[in-house]
């Protein structure tokens, strides 16, 4: 019991006891709530008034078995979206590198309108990243870059490279059509047929 229900027990144990003396009859009418109140106090089950122990012991929680069911659950969605989501990783890297060839193909266009139709200056990536900055020819683990670009007097040839290790070459030739061709890294699966 709290603190003060225990000094209000003492206190109504320590009431005189015996034959009623004059004006007692009062008294008794008077202590009949108080009486009411503590029957109530000592079989009430009430939270409040129960001692932390017992009020805390009651309190339902969750079991080892179920925790490991929850956990087992987790475990099996894991399993099935983390190489799911490494896929699609894989996937946006391959994009981006063929979007980077697409780029480099429209650079090559731009350098031979500049030089007569001849796409002989293209040396190079960095030849490329002259015209256009946004070409990426730095090597990372993050992101596709540029690999090689080559150009004669009617052809030219450009490389992308993902991060997965796929590369991805986009060619023209003397007659004018562009080819695409890709290979595959080991252990991706971003160029299963060669072409793109």
């Amino acid at each position: 019991m709290p603190p003060y229900a225990g000094q209000f027990v003492a206190w109504l144990g320590s009431r005189r006891v015996g034959p009623p003396g004059p004006g007692e009859a009062e008294r008794r009418s008077a202590r009949a709530p108080r009486a009411a109140l503590k029957r109530y106090l000592s079989t009430t089950d009430s939270g409040c008034m129960q001692p932390p122990r017992r009020r805390f012991g009651d309190a339902a929680g969750f079991t080892l078995i179920e925790l490991l069911v929850v956990i087992l659950i987790i475990g099996i969605l894991a399993a099935i979206a983390i190489p799911s989501f490494l896929s699609q990783k894989s996937k946006a890297t391959d994009a981006q590198a063929k979007e980077l060839a697409r780029t480099a193909q429209t650079t090559a266009e731009m350098i031979a309108t500049d030089n007569n139709g001849g796409y002989a200056t293209l040396t190079g990536p960095a030849s490329l990243k002259a015209y256009e900055p946004s070409i990426i020819t730095t090597a990372t683990k993050k992101e596709a870059y540029l690999s090689a670009a080559s150009g004669t007097a009617t052809t030219y040839t450009v490389t992308a490279e993902s991060s997965s290790g796929d590369t991805f070459t986009l060619t023209r030739n003397a007659e004018g059509s562009a080819s695409r061709t890709c290979v595959q890294a080991a252990g991706s699966k971003g160029c299963l047929s060669g072409s793109w």
